[in-house]
């Protein structure tokens, strides 16, 4: 949880609206099919989050100088992954940072999966 003060009062962000943040910005990511579930439905798929599950998705903590955010995704099939993930990193460290005028120290995305794009 973010909690600041200002002169008007306090502010208190939850994590389940930090984790909210970060799915949107890592969706809108090329690459990224979705936000996966962090556990493992049977056969070894994960289940594909939609907008109002992100936060299953997304685990935030605090480190010594800022947040750390695990983000799990699916990606689609053909692409270069590392690309994705350094796109997924850049972006969620960029939004979280100029939208909530939070410190990030780390982004870890552990791709869950590979999907066909249709």
């Amino acid at each position: 949880m973010i909690a600041k003060s200002t002169k008007l009062g306090n502010i208190h962000v939850s994590n389940e609206v930090i984790a909210l943040i970060t799915g949107g910005a890592a969706t809108e990511c090329y690459g990224v099919v979705g936000m996966a579930s962090q556990k493992v439905l049977k056969d070894g798929f994960y289940e594909l989050l939609k907008k109002d599950n992100y936060a299953k998705g997304i685990v935030v903590n605090e480190g010594e100088t800022g947040l750390i955010i695990d983000a799990y995704i699916i990606v689609g099939y053909g692409m270069k992954i590392t690309e994705i993930v350094y796109e997924v990193q850049q972006k969620v460290k960029y939004v979280l940072e100029s939208t909530m005028d939070v410190a990030v120290e780390a982004v870890n995305v552990y791709v869950q999966g590979v999907r066909v794009i249709e």
